[in-house]
């Protein structure tokens, strides 16, 4: 999505902890015993680092696995090829919602020369890329005298060209030409495989749709590969800066990545405004519903940063600093994200149907409820930023 307004959150705790200081009181840390950031937080900003890292080289195996199957598909197109195709998409998805959480701090995901609006960019523009009910000839697909050549160079110039819904290419680019538009009231787009058999007839220009389909499959690879690299052990530009930043501004982005994903992307964004509107277009994988997928990874995104958990490792998480600090919100923080991930859960399939009827509706109510699980952790998330000191910009 497009980046929202900033504004600048502090709690009177921590206007009374800059007051404390500038009082002579003294700090947060030395008033609870706690020892100092510049000791205890490096392990957790490594921790951080090589769990961002290890995410996206998931993402990208994944993505490698997609791609794999994008190939067998539009070189031999049949239904069996185009189940196993979207089945690759819907695994590819889940590493990457996860690395969600790793955004809106400038990183080289997002920072302004990043990849984030050709990876994840939504909602999209059918049209812009395809035919769409009512209008065969649509898309860029289907206007080769405009755009003769379609390979990895010309999808990404097009990408938001003339409008942030003129998603060119990414996840739901592919989501997309796999599944077709969603018209089901039940169920995700039912886009048939012959769109990518020359001379069916059920849709023209099927070589280059198939050229289309491999072609952002090939963009969205080397994408997640650069933001990989920059956080790579290794040689990881990024990484390296990164961890050699004051522990306050490192911890600083870290709960800004939280906080923005939790509140204005998630909360807002990504489920409010679908609660509001109560339209299919509104909600994130709107082709393929895998919504409530995208939603919980999302989520669980946040409590592993927060935890330091990868898969069934635990790293150095933030919750240690928390815990030595404030046992109390730790505690607290723990269990609202649990509480956000279990209303999430709740949801349940498909996401579109959840967010009709009135008010009171039973699936209505339950979006409504993670809503608001994941705003009461938001501003948990800005109290530990003030226990540790850190001034957070949080996006709104």
């Amino acid at each position: 999505m497009t980046k929202p307004a900033t504004r600048i959150l502090k709690s009177a705790a921590f206007v009374t902890a800059v007051a404390g200081l500038l009082t002579g009181c003294g700090s947060e840390e030395a008033s609870s015993g706690a020892k100092p950031l510049s000791e205890t937080a490096p392990p957790v900003i490594e921790a951080y680092a090589n769990l961002v890292h290890g995410s996206y080289v998931e993402a990208m195996d994944e993505t490698a696995s997609l791609n794999a199957s994008l190939a067998s598909f539009v070189a031999e197109p049949s239904q069996q090829k185009l189940d196993t195709a979207r089945e690759a998409w819907l695994l590819a998805r889940d590493p990457y919602g996860l690395t969600e959480a790793f955004r809106f701090y400038g990183g080289p995901i997002d920072d302004d020369d990043g990849p984030e609006g050709r990876i994840n960019a939504w909602p999209m523009d059918e049209a812009y890329v395809d035919y769409v009910e009512g209008d065969a000839n649509a898309g860029i697909i289907n206007d080769a005298a405009t755009y003769p050549t379609i390979d990895e160079t010309t999808i990404a110039e097009l990408n938001e060209k003339d409008g942030e819904k003129n998603i060119a290419t990414g996840y739901h680019a592919i989501e997309f030409l796999l599944w077709g538009q969603d018209l089901s009231a039940d169920g995700p787009g039912q886009r048939p495989y012959t769109d990518y058999v020359v001379e069916m007839g059920t849709a023209a220009n099927q070589e280059r749709r198939g050229q289309y389909l491999l072609a952002t499959g090939k963009l969205l690879l080397q994408d997640l590969g650069s933001v990989s690299a920059e956080w790579a052990p290794e040689g990881g530009a990024y990484r390296a800066s990164f961890v050699a930043l004051p522990p306050e501004e490192a911890l600083r982005r870290i709960l800004l990545g939280l906080g923005s994903l939790s509140g204005a992307e998630l909360a807002g964004e990504r489920m409010q405004v679908a609660w509001d509107t109560k339209e299919q277009e509104d909600e994130h994988s709107c082709f393929s519903d895998n919504t409530h997928k995208d939603l919980l990874n999302n989520a669980l995104g946040i409590q592993n940063v927060y935890l330091g958990r990868r898969g069934n490792v635990d790293l150095p998480g933030l919750d240690e600093l928390v815990r030595e600090r404030d046992p109390a919100l730790d505690a607290r923080l723990q269990a609202e994200m649990q509480a956000s991930i279990d209303a999430i859960k709740a949801i349940g399939a498909p996401f579109d149907q959840a967010i009709l009827g009135d008010d009171m509706a039973a699936g209505r109510q339950k979006v409504k409820t993670a809503i608001e699980a994941l705003r009461k952790q938001t501003t948990s998330i800005i109290e530990v930023a003030t226990l540790l000191g850190i001034e957070l910009n949080i996006e709104e």
